[in-house]
């Protein structure tokens, strides 16, 4: 089998619900258009990947990718792989552009075996909890709000964007603690917002709140930074969401002892080969690798990995708007049909590399 022509089929999506991530840092996306990557091999399988940039990723895959991948062996995935990286050295890819290939041919993988990706990647679950993860609301009753509309929904944890403001955002950690109770496990995301100081003075109130893990604190140009706060902060630190180089900057974070956990991702870390190969290295450490974002692809990579905990499940809105993946006791189900699993019309849900799984 061999591929016998990649493009970039361009689609107009829709604006996206208003919402934002934290103060200074916008949510949602206007009108765009996206693309579908598809790979075509001479055998009639086509393979896809979904993406919101899709004049960027039309531009890369004309000028540079296709190149070198028509005439290729579509399972292959090893040596094209480590083609796209041969490439990102020249070009610089988008960190939402480098696994596109990956996932079309992961898509072609799982439809010549007849099998969804979860299993071909060697299966461990048919299902996994959800967590609800919030986008930023406008005041601490409104989180309570929320985070009560989310446990009605069956949710099984909680986890909060908020305001990036180191004195508000630990008001609400405590008050969200004391709401809730002891038991819940609640989590938080930083979206980068602090230096190093202000990241260690909300890390006390988090420990203090007994929040189960603190997520992208800072930016993750700097590991040490990162080192420096997980010896001054009790709470345990998700590390490794947006930093460039998939299982090899995730290294330098777990050897540099800052990282109780990491994150993987099919859209920022290389596609489904890349996010393996970081939920492996985690594994060797005891460490989870934690699924990020929502989407089909995750929901395929969270039954997959055994060393994973929650599925991430976007919630935006007041009233929310609920997931229809997750059902009334908070799980999320395999998905069952071959390959990826898109949809003949996908959902704009699914092109998921940028805004709703960004943060």
């Amino acid at each position: 089998m061999r591929i016998v022509d990649a493009t970039v089929d361009l689609v107009e999506l829709p604006a996206q619900p208003v919402f934002r991530w934290r103060d200074g840092l916008p949510g949602s996306e206007p009108p765009v258009t996206g693309g579908i990557l598809r790979l075509r091999t001479d055998e009639g399988l086509v393979g896809e990947a979904h993406t919101r940039r899709g004049v960027i990723v039309a531009d890369l895959v004309n000028r540079v990718i296709r190149g070198e991948i028509v005439g290729a062996d579509p399972l292959a995935r090893e040596f094209l792989w480590r083609r796209m990286w041969e490439l990102d050295r020249r070009e610089e890819f988008p960190i939402y552009a480098l696994g596109l290939v990956d996932i079309a041919l992961w898509d072609i993988a799982g439809k010549a075996a007849g099998l969804p990706v979860h299993r071909l990647a060697g299966g461990f679950r048919e299902s996994i909890p959800a967590y609800a993860s919030t986008v930023t609301y406008g005041s601490v009753q409104e989180y309570l709000d929320v985070v009560d509309q989310c446990l009605a929904h069956g949710y099984q944890a909680v986890k909060v964007h908020a305001w990036g403001d180191v004195r508000r955002d630990s008001e609400l950690v405590t008050r969200l603690r004391a709401h809730v109770g002891d038991d819940l496990p609640l989590m938080y995301d930083g979206s980068a917002a602090f230096d190093l100081a202000g990241a260690i003075q909300l890390g006390h109130a988090l420990s203090d709140a007994g929040f189960l893990w603190y997520e992208e604190p800072m930016r993750e140009f700097n590991v040490t930074a990162h080192r420096w706060l997980a010896d001054n902060v009790g709470v345990s630190l998700l590390v490794g969401e947006t930093a460039d180089g998939a299982h090899m900057n995730t290294a330098d974070f777990i050897s540099s002892g800052c990282a109780t956990s990491v994150r993987t991702s099919p859209h920022l870390k290389g596609g489904i080969t890349g996010a393996l190969r970081i939920a492996h290295l985690a594994e060797a450490y005891l460490m989870n690798a934690e699924v990020h974002g929502s989407g089909l692809l995750q929901r395929q990579l969270c039954m997959a990995v055994p060393n994973t905990t929650y599925y991430e499940s976007q919630i935006i809105g007041n009233p929310i708007i609920p997931d229809p993946h997750v059902d009334a006791d908070g799980m999320v189900r395999a998905p069952s049909a071959p390959g990826v699993g898109y949809d003949a019309r996908p959902a704009p849900d699914e092109f998921g590399d940028t805004a709703l799984s960004r943060a």
